[in-house]
């Protein structure tokens, strides 16, 4: 419960910007946290998400966060989206959200690679969120392009974040100085996020220090 509580916490501070920016200011978060994504979706069905974890220097939490990750609707004084962990045949609640905001599971992403970033580098949460939602006011290139999904090609827009770039503390971070947040999205997708990766490369190419895919996977029938 007190794990629920706190993720929900963080993910409120991810989920909103100062009222004073300006619209060229906001326009990568507009698009990130794009309004109105699970408008259009049958209630009676949930959105199955999959989330691969590596981890060089700390091989077993990301065993631990490697499992699915649920979204399900549930009625309350305002209708909710539900997130639930899955692995290994065992789940774990992650906490509710207005459904009529927009899809919570790109704040469920930024969030855990906060976590990741923390636990494996070191430093203060506060700190690292803070520059991720500093990124967020900064415009990044959107990249148009193709992906392949349920059996068809589909047009998507890609945006990758790196806000630890330019950081000053870039040195301490054990290579998180480089992290890279990319999340693709297409209108063919159910709630608009095709997948959302993390990744801190390694010495070699093939070996990266850190990666966190989350993947739309499937619709499946709501329990």
């Amino acid at each position: 419960m007190r794990k629920t509580i706190a993720l929900c916490c963080a993910l409120a501070a991810l989920g909103g910007l100062p009222a004073a920016l300006s619209a060229a200011e906001t326009a990568t978060y507009d698009l990130l946290f794009r309004s109105g994504t699970l408008d259009d979706l049958s209630r009676d069905q949930a959105l199955i998400y999959h989330r691969e974890v590596s981890n060089s220097l700390t091989p077993d939490a990301a065993t631990r966060d490697t499992g699915d990750i649920a979204l399900s609707f549930s009625d309350g004084v305002a209708e909710q989206a539900d997130l639930q962990f899955r692995q290994d045949g065992k789940h774990r609640n992650l906490g509710s959200f207005p459904a009529s905001v927009g899809n919570p599971i790109i704040m469920y992403f930024y969030e855990t690679v906060v976590r990741d970033m923390a636990e494996t580098a070191g430093g203060s949460p506060f700190y690292i969120r803070n520059r991720v939602k500093d990124a967020l006011t900064r415009q990044w290139a959107e990249t148009p392009g193709t992906a392949s999904y349920d059996g068809q090609t589909v047009a998507t827009r890609s945006v990758t974040l790196r806000p630890f770039a330019e950081d000053p503390n870039r040195a301490a971070m054990r290579g998180f100085g480089d992290l890279a947040l990319t999340v693709t999205m297409s209108d063919a997708v159910p709630g608009w996020y095709l997948s959302l990766e993390a990744h801190v490369p390694g010495a070699e190419a093939d070996t990266p220090v850190y990666h966190s895919d989350l993947r739309f996977q499937t619709l499946e029938p709501q329990s």
